[in-house]
């Protein structure tokens, strides 16, 4: 039984442990994003992405959940996903921004303006 808890233990940790590194994606509303970094000072790192696009994936998987990615752009940015077919924001993200293309990653200021695409 000892065993066990401990192997379960271990396990929960490596869990976290492997969502602790890479990209720290925020929640929130896109206003709620932009007031945030405004009063941080930060620029909002966006990345505009849909289900069914293969780089979107390929990003997601193998790039985001690097630690040293996530070390610099957790340090420097506010880091926010959107999507842009199902979430009202990212509807409204990519017709803002004239985005055409998957993934587009934005850079945007507190004021909503963009900064670097």
């Amino acid at each position: 039984m000892r065993k066990i808890v401990l192997s379960l233990l271990l396990v929960f940790t490596a869990c976290l442990a492997s969502h602790a590194q890479g990209v720290k994606f925020e929640t929130g509303a896109w206003s709620e994003m932009l007031a945030k970094a405004k009063a941080e000072n930060k620029l909002v790192f966006v990345d505009v992405y849909t289900k069914w696009c293969g780089p979107c994936k390929h990003m997601a998987d193998n790039v985001f959940p690097q630690a040293k990615v996530g070390e610099y752009y957790n340090a420097h940015f506010l880091n926010l996903q959107l999507d842009a077919e199902k979430s009202e924001d990212g509807k409204m993200v990519a017709k803002t921004f004239g985005v055409s293309a998957y993934p587009t990653f934005l850079f945007v200021n507190g004021d909503g303006e963009l900064v670097y695409r």
